[in-house]
Formats: structure tokens, sequence, C-alpha cells
């Protein structure tokens, strides 16, 4: 059985113009999706939204926002209405940080 890692584990991660795109949008999705439901945006959406603004290529994810983005990730790329040009550079960065969480 496999450990979570500590919270206060990070990655880094760099990201493609495309893929900082897509990142973006899922990101944006979620904030969004919350404004719509009358809530506040998860805190963890606001904090890797804004470390994808400032940075140009490599940006530090904490263990938890790690998970939370693959996951938010993977349920868009699972979504059949996800632009094609999107899967390529969004399987990427789900990829990364699948190989990093693990």
């Amino acid at each position: 059985m496999s450990s979570q890692p500590p919270e206060t584990e990070t990655f880094e991660v760099t990201l493609s113009r495309e893929e900082r795109w897509v990142v973006h949008h899922v990101l944006t999705d979620c904030i969004d999706d919350a404004v719509d439901e009358d809530e506040s945006p998860p805190s963890w959406v606001l904090d890797v939204f804004e470390t994808v603004e400032e940075r140009e290529k490599s940006d530090v994810l904490t263990g938890p926002e790690a998970r939370r983005l693959h996951e938010e990730l993977t349920s868009y790329l699972d979504d059949s209405e996800t632009p094609e040009r999107d899967v390529e550079h969004g399987a990427a960065v789900a990829e990364r940080l699948e190989t990093a969480l693990e």
C-alpha cells in the first residue's frame, strides 16, 4: 500500500504555452462553476491559478494542489466535448502530475 506524500511536499511542473492554456481553462471552469453556484471558488483553485498566471515556464504546486489539478484535468479530458487540441496538451500535464504524485 502506498502512502500519501506529506502535505508540505512540492512539485515543479514545467508547462508549455499550450499546456498552460489548458490548465488555465480548467481552472477558470472551476471558478465559473463555483460562481454559478453562488459559492466562493476553492482556495486551491485560486492559488494554482495565481501560480500559473505569474510564472512563465515552471510552476511549483503543493501535493494537494497537484492532486486536485490532476483530478480536474482528468475529468476535463474524459468529457466527450473537450476539443481534441486540448486533449493532447492536457493529457501531457496530467501524465506528468500523475508521475510526480506516485
